[in-house]
């Protein structure tokens, strides 16, 4: 198959366009063949040997979690997926090399989940790593109630813009923490917008929640969740998936995982209306290096997709 590979650490310029092995499939697994993977920062921090002390690299690692395309080989244990089922997938493992960004991926299916049928395959790609964060921060990790007021960061971002909708959904107000570029879309979205500008941040938030928030979602870390720790209302939670000082703040430091019931259901929100998905640049397989490039470059109003044909 082709593919994209490093087989060692580092920025855009490891990466090789070849040819690999196809891959093995276990038993509770099925061969995808990739019509589409997104593009996420952790990609580029795990290339780069951030994710070292957590994670072992086995050489050569094909990038890429996420992935869309099409079920053509299911192994002898699998009654979830047939051949020719449309399947979207968060594929992380506990070790770096099977990556999505090739034209097939040997994914276990606790990973997958059928695809939206009301999304193409280049949006289907964009949807698992975010939506899957900000569904299980929402729903498990801050167990956020109707009727609640949330506090979402970088709200126009790619988790922030999933978080605000999930959360609306639910029933709560939501107030989502965006630069000055992000506010039209953090507003469009249906949260209330708040300027990131440190002297008066605290004060922003206090005017649209006097009493305090009761749930913040933390996509940034650094002053700002410093800032929103003294927000909280009485018993408020706070989750941060970018900064290990939450936990001194008295919050909770979450990673999503992946989670076949959860995609699922992050799916039928996209079925019922609740939740869009934007995809801001595509770029064919072989020029992975720039699309990585430019989601590391940021400003985008969207995901990025590398497509296979």
């Amino acid at each position: 198959m082709k593919a994209i590979s490093y087989s060692r650490y580092g920025g855009p310029e490891v990466l090789e366009y070849g040819e690999l092995p196809d891959p093995k499939i276990g038993p509770d697994a099925v061969l995808v063949e990739v019509r589409a993977a997104s593009v996420n920062p952790v990609d580029w921090k795990a290339q780069a040997g951030y994710l070292d002390g957590i994670l072992d690299a086995v050489f050569p690692v094909v990038p890429g979690w996420d992935v869309s395309g099409v079920v053509v080989r299911p192994g002898f244990s699998v009654a979830e997926f047939a051949v020719g089922d449309e399947v979207m997938g968060y594929v992380r493992e506990d070790f770096l090399s099977r990556g999505t960004f090739a034209e097939l991926v040997a994914a276990p299916v606790r990973t997958l989940a059928r695809k939206p049928r009301t999304l193409g395959f280049e949006e289907s790609a964009a949807l698992p790593l975010v939506g899957l964060t900000a569904y299980q921060a929402l729903h498990h990790a801050l167990a956020v109630r109707p009727g609640e007021t949330v506090l979402v960061h970088a709200a126009a971002g790619g988790v922030g813009s999933m978080a605000v909708q999930i959360a609306r959904h639910m029933g709560c107000q939501v107030i989502g923490a965006a630069r000055d570029t992000g506010q039209e879309r953090v507003a469009e979205l249906g949260a209330e917008p708040v300027r990131y500008d440190e002297p008066t941040f605290a004060e922003q938030v206090r005017a649209l929640a006097p009493q305090g928030v009761d749930a913040v979602l933390d996509t940034l870390g650094g002053p700002f969740l410093r800032l929103s720790a003294a927000l909280l209302a009485p018993g408020g939670r706070l989750v941060s998936i970018a900064d290990g000082e939450v936990l001194a703040l008295g919050g909770r430091y979450f990673w999503v995982r992946p989670d076949a019931a959860d995609l699922a259901a992050v799916g039928d929100l996209v079925d019922e209306g609740v939740l869009t998905v934007r995809v801001a640049r595509t770029f064919p397989l072989e020029r992975a290096a720039e699309a990585q490039r430019a989601n590391a470059e940021g400003g985008l109003n969207g995901k990025v997709v590398v497509t296979v044909p």
